[in-house]
Formats: structure tokens, sequence, C-alpha cells
């Protein structure tokens, strides 16, 4: 367990809610069992909610195609996620389109790669993984450097990854697959939460298109994860109260207990 003792802590609650911190709001879908947040909601007698902010969807065959790519001009892919797995099987499925046998896969993380055993029969000279860094997938780039390769992206993607292969003379192509868009939330009470957490810049571009008259009071607290999140909360005029992955906090889980407990020791004072 994160969090020991939750019983002893009990009477702190009182301090807690006397700062009005009662309803939380974490801009994802709940997780599948237990999470380390119902431990901060037992621990410090607090509401926590999900809400999905932003969803995934793929493209239309239509958006597709004029495109004008053909999955079997191609030697490999890059997957840069499991949501990009599905989407370039599932695209192909959807349009007929037959992808080469001989395909290489190259994989971010393990995890994507044994993934693809939903999809493909598992084979190590066809499938080669990293451990999260694009730039180790450079030296099988240029072991196979007359190769030509697709990049599967959402229409809302970081330039890391292109921009380290045209700078590296990397025969390459992006497609856009899927797309984030923007959930309606118009039933949703905003003005309800005391702390609202976040962990893309399409979440905020959601708040904003959701609730174009949000204004951030002195008791509303916004937290964000990575630091593109943390940008498009200070562009979007927000106050960023709790900010991760820190030296301090590794998770957004870590990120608000430490701010729950800080606020503890200010009422305590």
């Amino acid at each position: 367990m994160l969090f020991k003792n939750v019983v002893t802590l009990c009477p702190e609650i009182q301090n807690l809610r006397a700062l009005k911190i009662k309803n939380i709001l974490i801009s994802q879908p709940k997780p599948a069992g237990a999470s380390k947040y119902d431990e901060i909601a037992e621990k410090y007698g607090v509401n926590i909610e999900y809400r999905r902010f932003i969803s995934v969807e793929r493209v239309s065959t239509k958006e597709f195609r004029k495109q004008k790519i053909n999955f079997a001009d191609f030697d490999a892919v890059i997957l840069t996620s499991r949501t990009a797995a599905d989407h370039f099987f599932g695209m192909a499925e959807a349009t007929r389109m037959q992808i080469p046998q001989d395909m290489r896969y190259y994989c971010l993380s393990e995890s994507i790669a044994y993934y693809l055993t939903k999809y493909i029969t598992y084979r190590k000279r066809k499938i080669f993984f990293v451990n999260g860094k694009a730039q180790d997938l450079l030296p099988y780039f240029k072991k196979h450097n007359n190769k030509k390769i697709l990049l599967p992206v959402s229409n809302i993607h970081k330039k890391e990854i292109p921009n380290l292969l045209k700078k590296n003379n990397i025969n390459f192509e992006k497609v856009v697959l899927y797309k984030t868009v923007m959930s309606d939330l118009s039933d949703l009470d905003i003005n309800k939460y005391d702390i609202i957490l976040f962990f893309s810049p399409s979440g905020i571009k959601s708040l904003q298109k959701n609730f174009p008259d949000f204004k951030q009071g002195p008791n509303t607290y916004i937290g964000a994860f990575g630091p593109t999140t943390k940008k498009a909360v200070k562009n979007a005029g927000l106050r960023l109260d709790i900010a991760a992955p820190t030296q301090q906090a590794k998770s957004m889980v870590e990120a608000l207990d430490q701010f729950l407990k800080a606020n503890l020791k200010e009422a305590k004072a």
C-alpha cells in the first residue's frame, strides 16, 4: 500500500475541509480496478471523480485515402503506442489494404512489441523495440537505410520523432490514422471542483471549448502532468498549482498527495 495508518489521519480531514477542498476531478477515464487515487480519497476524505476530456478516434477511410498512402509501399512501420498499432491494423482491415508479410515493426517499448501478437505472429526478425527513446532506433534505420518507413501519427502529435528522422536522413512518411476529439462536457458542473488535474494539452483545449467562461478562482487548483501540459495551462492564462513529474513527485498521484499534505500543515499552522 502506498499510504498507511489511514484511520489515524482522519482527524486531519477537518483541517482540509476548512480549506474547502472537497471535490477533485481527474480528466481521464476511471481506471479499471483499484487505483492509488482511491487511497488518496480515503486518506484525506475527499471525493474524486473521473471524466474523459478527450477521446481518440480513427480517421475515416475517406480522410485516410486523401493522404494517398499504400501500406504495401513500405518496408517498415514505427509504432509509438498501442493506440498507433490498433489504428494501423484497424485501417488495414477497414480498407482491405494488404500489409506486406515481410514488414518490419519498430516499437518504442517492449510492451508495444508484445502487444503486436494481437495482430501478427511474433518473430524477432520482424519486430524490434527500444526502451522508450526514439534515438535508440537510429542504428536499426541506418543498418537498413534503403528501407521506406511509415510513421502512423495522430492529427495532434509531437514533432520529436519526425524531426529526428529528418535530421538523420531517414526515408520515412507520416500518415494520420487517428485523431483527438474533444468530449462533450455540457452536463458537467465544472465549478463544483476544487482541484482539476490535466494530462495533455488537448485536455486544456477541451476545458476552454466546453467552458469558455471558466475562470480559475483563488480556491480552484489546477494540476498538470508533463512539460507540454504545464505549458498549455500557462498559455491558457491559468495558474498551475500542482505539477508532475518532478524530483519530489514522479507521478500525479504523488504530486496530489504532497499538495494535500502541504495544505493540511498550512491549516494546522
